[in-house]
């Protein structure tokens, strides 16, 4: 370990260390997708190597929930018996899509491995989706079969896809051959491994897909997190920590950045089910002694909101982390002053959907002596500021935020003009989001442009007014998002009805509700007489709009 007394100096000593020659986790330049770029040299060539790997942790829990205990030995004979059903009673083969539509629970995961085993293309489907919403996800990525639980299962009527039900089927197919050989089909590092859809800035939920290199070097990364802390004399076993996740499994914090990571490195994820209640999830912290945890920040605010915190012991918690949505220095600092390890631990990070796990993050240092950074790109990461002619900027210079590594998705299911937007020839991912490097740190300025974070859920406004506009007492609309206390944005609607034909909000809502998960459904209206103002190219100038 290094003695400098500069901790910076410090950190990136011991990082050297781990990542130069010879290290167990060290970085190397190689060609993916025809592209030089850097990538950690000893990772695992597939998700299957993963799972196979995995058995060596035995009876030590993988998933643990407030009713259940999954052990690792569990789950792979579980997975191994699964992975059988798909392939010899519903011919699920390599490149064929399993879809799971469901909310959180072990069955969630065990499924997801099962499709992997069988070299399938696991597809998270958004377990808030309306009946309209879970249609088009079946149309576009055409699953052969279906996993979900009875509540979800009720939106797939009408589809001659094979449902099988979690609470029915499962229980049966995951022990219907005992003994089975855990044997996953052979793949490609650059095989799309899973899908998982982010709202769509033109209508549309497009399906982000990622490929076993891109999951087996999010995986890496976290093992050589556990490196770091060990070597910063962090005397816990990376197997002992338990990780509690309270975010959807079809959002990559909780899939891509816990779920997988935990069956590589034989630690526990800890599931929180049901609504977020924070009496309930401080209990399960309690009793299963989770070491970390990462919130998004609307659960953050909810912990601030319920007021003293002394009375759950939270001694175990020895890292926390916020995503998924931006939040102030003023709220990081009020975490603080609440929360023992927000004091010590918190961290802040930004990434994506399509980036598969975080871009940069902001160490507790980072934020102390910078406030409201998101940090440096972490490793593998290449980062560079572009302008309008997608050149680098300097440094202070205000841009779009570019990035490239062995962690950015293959593409867009199904559109290819999408993806050639997002990913251009060279393999840099053009997030559309606005921002600048100042002494090697990235701030945010603007979330691709019209983005609504409600939540930590991605709500984008053309979907919504997209749906509004097939309401027949629709003129004009537009969607913004507007600030609000608890959960970071709401969902702003501006409408300009037919005067032919008088409509209520109440209506709308009503109309919206069969047609967009209910996140996105407004709940600030605005009906208006004047027409919406619009550019003399005929755009609606959004930010001439109060709703």
């Amino acid at each position: 370990m290094t003695t400098s007394t500069d901790p910076q100096a410090a950190a990136l000593a011991v990082l050297t260390g781990l990542t130069g020659p010879g290290g167990p986790f060290e970085l190397a330049r190689e060609e993916v997708l025809g592209v030089e770029m850097t990538v950690f040299r000893n990772r695992q060539r597939s998700l299957g190597e993963v799972l196979v790997d995995s058995q060596r942790h035995g009876d030590r829990d993988y998933v643990v929930t407030a009713h259940s205990r999954l052990s690792f030995a569990e789950h792979a004979q579980q997975v191994a018996s699964l992975a059988r059903v798909l392939r010899e009673e519903h011919g699920v083969g390599k490149g064929d899509r399993v879809a799971i539509l469901a909310a959180n629970c072990p069955e969630w995961i065990v499924s997801f491995w099962a499709a992997v085993a069988t070299g399938a293309i696991a597809v998270g489907f958004n377990s808030l989706w309306s009946r309209s919403e879970v249609g088009y996800a079946l149309e576009h990525s055409t699953p052969k079969v279906v996993v979900a639980d009875s509540k979800r299962a009720a939106l797939i009527g009408g589809s001659d896809v094979t449902v099988l039900s979690m609470e029915d089927d499962l229980p049966r197919l995951v022990t219907a051959h005992p003994g089975e050989d855990l044997t996953p089909v052979e793949v490609s590092e650059d095989d799309p491994a899973v899908i998982l859809y982010t709202s769509g800035t033109s209508g549309r939920p497009k399906g982000a897909v990622h490929s076993h290199r891109n999951l087996t070097s999010v995986i890496e990364y976290h093992r050589m997190n556990d490196a770091l802390a060990q070597a910063f004399g962090d005397p816990t076993d990376p197997r002992d920590r338990r990780y509690l996740l309270t975010s959807p499994l079809f959002h990559i914090a909780s899939l891509h950045n816990l779920a997988l990571p935990r069956l590589a490195t034989g630690s526990t994820a800890v599931v929180h089910q049901g609504a977020f209640d924070v009496d309930r999830v401080l209990r399960l912290i309690e009793r299963e002694r989770v070491t970390n945890w990462g919130a998004v920040p609307t659960m953050a605010h909810r912990l601030l909101q319920h007021g003293d915190l002394s009375g759950y012991d939270l001694s175990s918690l020895r890292a926390f982390s916020l995503a998924s949505a931006p939040s102030s220095p003023e709220f990081q600092e009020r975490l603080r002053r609440a929360l023992p390890v927000a004091e010590r631990a918190l961290v802040d990070s930004y990434g994506l959907t399509e980036s598969c796990t975080a871009l940069t993050v902001a160490t507790a240092g980072d934020l102390a002596a910078t406030p409201g950074t998101l940090g440096r790109p972490i490793a593998t990461v290449e980062l560079e500021i572009r302008d309008e002619a997608n050149q680098a900027v300097p440094e202070g210079v205000e841009g779009e935020i570019c990035v490239r590594s062995p962690f950015n998705m293959l593409g867009y299911w199904n559109d290819p003009d999408a993806t050639a937007t997002a990913i251009d020839p060279d393999r840099w991912l053009h997030t559309g989001d606005i921002g600048t490097i100042e002494r090697g740190l990235l701030h945010l300025n603007a979330r691709r442009s019209d983005l609504i974070i409600r939540g930590g859920e991605n709500v984008y406004p053309a979907e919504i007014e997209g749906a509004l506009a097939e309401h027949p007492a629709v003129l004009e609309c537009i969607v913004l998002g507007r600030p609000h206390e608890d959960l970071g944005q709401e969902v702003s609607a501006v409408v300009v009805p037919d005067p032919a034909r008088p409509v209520t909000e109440a209506e709308l809502v009503e109309f919206l509700r069969d047609r967009l998960a209910y996140y996105k459904v407004p709940t600030r209206w605005q009906l208006r007489t004047d027409p919406l103002p619009r550019n003399a190219t005929g755009k609606v100038l959004r930010t001439r709009v109060e709703a």
